[in-house]
């Protein structure tokens, strides 16, 4: 072995002794695209401090790549899904999502509870699947992890961590009507201020916005099903031996790592297992490739302007591209557009089309004027580091509830994706360029998103070390997770109180009565004449 490995393993092993945790194991059980990425930011992190990091991923993962040169180590598990299969589903299901129209409230959710069920089913196999395996399960038995770090959106790795006995973390931006943070979390999020996911309210309600909030959260609460619960529950029973359900299960994860900051959510009460993590992923923009960045100098005293539609949606129909080319074309700054389709007809020369941008690095660029986006969190969280204002075009998921935020916020304008024409977003740029305020709003948010003791990134492996060194963290979870759903709203005290007054009401009753009755009051005789 050469001197430069061994000094290496040396580092290794001094930052595992030294480190502010103890070097450990951790399983991950993870979600694909921009999940993953934000995932693997921290698992990166983890390795750097010396731990050891093992990730579950079936054999029909399409974005995960295992042959990286990582030193993450990966098991892979058959499943009978392939990766043209999952790609397909995948696909369709989102091309479902996005093209469906937004108008009616019932048709649309309906369309959006349908996308989550399939898209259930598609999970409950991969998690059959490895359960199943005796082999792989026999091996996890015997490594001896010390902690689950799992994204919650994807049910299993809560099932992992009781299975394996170990610590569960959760990594999370939302879940549709916050229906994992409530009944998983017991997270207290009352409607009366705190606007329900997927409603695109702010939290300066009116009243017919408040009724309009209460409406989308009984809907959530009573009706809408983020997983086949009745599936999950009769899975999770019968591989546990015992009667559970899966929100049971989720409630006994110790640390919760949501995915945002107090720049981007509105304020709302906060437990102690819950810690914000949003932006864990962005950094300081590092030099541009040469060809780059001759183009983004040659845009001069106008700047740029980067596009993209984040890493999913990679092509939008030539109808479409062209409208977008179009508009682009009229404005004085140079664009970088994310794009892997046909090139537009109406390309203007001062538009360019990549395969793949270094999106973070272009943003941090001093020429860059505005950002198009679809409202990913990671994208958005990127142009609050930098501070660049936004226009937005959300096509599905938590994508209009951000762009929502941000427009709220002073630092985005919104364009509806189905009905924006060329002069929409014409309008929409030239707003966001030449309008100072959303500038000015932006650098505000990246004020607060710098403005933090420690780092996202720090924090969010603080709590997982923090896990491992206790075995858990059970001391911050709320005994709200023992209490029935009539206790947690104190309906048993409040009706055991009612019946004292009504009590107390009908014995004081009774006894006037008596008193009357038996004590009754003498009558004036009337005089005769």
């Amino acid at each position: 072995m050469s001197m430069k490995w061994l000094s290496l393993l040396l580092l290794l092993q001094l930052n595992c002794y030294f480190s502010s945790g103890s070097c450990g194991k951790v399983l991950v059980w993870p979600v694909e695209y921009s999940h993953w990425i934000n995932m693997n930011t921290i698992l990166d992190e983890l390795i750097t401090r010396g731990h050891e990091v093992t990730v579950l991923i079936s054999s029909a993962s399409i974005f995960i790549n295992p042959n990286t040169q990582s030193s993450i180590k990966f098991e892979i598990f058959p499943t009978l899904l392939t990766k043209d299969n999952f790609k397909y589903i995948f696909k369709h299901l989102l091309e479902k999502w996005i093209n469906f129209a937004k108008d009616s409230f019932w048709t649309y959710f309906s369309t959006v509870q349908s996308t989550f069920l399939e898209f259930s089913d598609i999970l409950i196999t991969g998690c059959k699947d490895l359960v199943s395996n005796k082999k792989l399960m026999t091996k996890l038995h015997e490594s001896r992890f010390d902690v689950v770090l799992a994204d919650a959106i994807g049910p299993c790795g809560e099932l992992l961590a009781e299975i394996l006995q170990i610590p569960l973390v959760y990594s999370l931006r939302f879940s549709p009507g916050f229906a994992l943070e409530k009944y998983g979390g017991k997270l207290p999020l009352p409607p009366s201020y705190v606007p329900v996911i997927m409603s695109e309210l702010g939290d300066q309600m009116t009243f017919m916005e408040r009724v309009k909030n209460m409406m989308y959260v009984l809907y959530f609460d009573f009706w809408f099903q983020t997983f086949n619960e009745k599936k999950w529950n009769q899975f999770y029973s019968e591989v546990l031996g015992r009667p559970t359900t899966l929100f049971e299960t989720i409630g006994k994860a110790d640390m919760w790592l949501i995915r945002t900051f107090w720049d981007f959510e509105f304020p709302h009460p906060l437990l102690p297992n819950f810690e914000f993590v949003g932006g864990l992923h962005c950094r300081p923009a590092k030099p541009l490739p040469m060809e780059m960045e001759e183009f983004v100098q040659s845009s001069g005293e106008d700047g740029i302007v980067v596009f993209t539609l984040g890493s999913i949606v990679t092509n939008i129909t030539e109808e479409r591209a062209n409208m977008i080319a179009s508009a682009l074309a009229q404005i004085p700054q140079k664009v970088l557009w994310r794009f892997n389709g046909k090139k537009p007809d109406t390309l203007g020369p001062n538009t360019r089309l990549y395969k793949w941008i270094p999106q973070n690095d272009l943003l941090g660029h001093p020429k860059t004027k505005a950002f198009i986006t679809h409202g990913g969190t990671n994208g958005i969280y990127e142009a609050i580091y930098h501070g660049i204002p936004m226009v937005g075009i959300p096509l599905f998921a938590d994508q209009p509830d951000n762009i929502a935020r941000m427009t709220v916020k002073g630092a985005a304008v919104r364009l509806d994706f189905s009905k924006m024409s060329t002069t929409d977003l014409l309008n929409a740029l030239n707003q966001v360029i030449n309008n100072p305020s959303y500038k000015q709003n932006a650098m505000r948010l990246s004020t607060i998103q710098h403005d933090q003791l420690i780092k996202p990134l720090d924090r969010a492996v603080f709590w997982i070390e923090f896990v491992m060194r206790h075995k858990g963290a059970k001391h911050l979870r709320p005994a709200a997770h023992d209490l029935t759903w009539c206790q947690y709203h104190s309906l048993d005290v409040t009706g055991f109180l009612l019946v004292c007054v009504a009590a107390a009401l009908f014995v004081i009753t009774k006894c006037c009565l008596f008193c009357c009755k038996k004590f009754p009051i003498p009558r004036k005789k009337e005089k005769r004449e």
